[in-house]
């Protein structure tokens, strides 16, 4: 795939671990020329992402920004238009449950933040680069869901599925929208993946619970995730368009 992301930008938010930093240098080792990569706390990550994208042989650029407020989308977007106008793949990744809340213990401000960082910055970051892949007419927009969109999620974690949800519908309304000018909106649903996320907001019980669900028998990797985002940024995928790809070791089966 090297020569047909020769010359290309790709923003991959929420890139400082995980799937985010996974996705980041599987697109520089394979030929994407220039990664952008946002991030928010952990800047020591989004460093190291930064120095293995550009081992890869890729140009690299670090953009913090809270994408979980209004405020932090609007500074995320006006300097990412500043350091780089031109995106050619965008992998919206940046998300998270933000805190395990019930129906009566969440407040209105975690709400928010969970559909801020979940849904809001998606939409409009794709809105901030989608006029240059337009006068190119082509473009890439790759979106993250999660299998929690499909079966509510677990504890406290019901908004955060429906924010989950509600990039897969996206995923298809801007896929409609955007497929006649050539650009190609797809989405992947992890299912649970031995990472970060899960040692934050999941129990040693609840991950035990999810694997015996998995007929793999075992959880999934970044790097899993990374290959399928690759391919549906990939010309071999180019007839796919508005799908939602489940990655889950066989956990939920369409």
């Amino acid at each position: 795939m090297t020569a047909e992301f020769a010359g290309k930008t790709a923003l991959v938010t929420g890139a400082s671990r995980g799937i985010g930093a996974a996705t980041a240098i599987t697109l520089a080792k394979n030929g994407v020329s220039r990664v952008v990569l946002h991030y928010n706390g952990y800047k020591q990550g989004a460093e190291e992402t930064q120095a293995a994208v550009q081992a890869a042989g890729a140009k690299s650029e670090i953009i913090g920004g809270d994408l979980s407020t209004p405020g932090g989308i609007r500074d995320f977007i006006g300097e990412l238009k500043a350091t780089a106008p031109s995106v050619d793949i965008l992998i919206n990744n940046a998300g998270h449950l933000v805190s395990r809340e019930k129906l009566v213990e969440m407040s209105v401000d975690t709400y928010d933040r969970v559909m801020d960082l979940n849904v809001k910055s998606a939409w409009f970051i794709s809105q901030a680069v989608v006029p240059h892949m337009i006068e190119q007419k082509s473009g890439i927009i790759i979106n993250l869901s999660s299998i929690a969109a499909r079966n509510g999620g677990g504890p406290g974690a019901t908004m955060y599925a429906a924010s989950k949800a509600a990039i897969a519908c996206i995923t298809k309304g801007m896929a409609k929208e955007l497929a006649p000018h050539g650009i190609r909106v797809n989405a992947v649903s992890p299912g649970t993946v031995d990472n970060y996320f899960h040692e934050k907001y999941s129990t040693r019980q609840m991950l035990d619970g999810m694997l015996a669900a998995t007929p793999a028998g075992r959880l999934g990797t970044n790097e899993e995730i990374a290959d399928t985002i690759l391919f549906l940024c990939s010309e071999a995928s180019r007839y796919i368009l508005g799908q939602t790809i489940e990655i889950n070791g066989g956990m939920y089966m369409v």
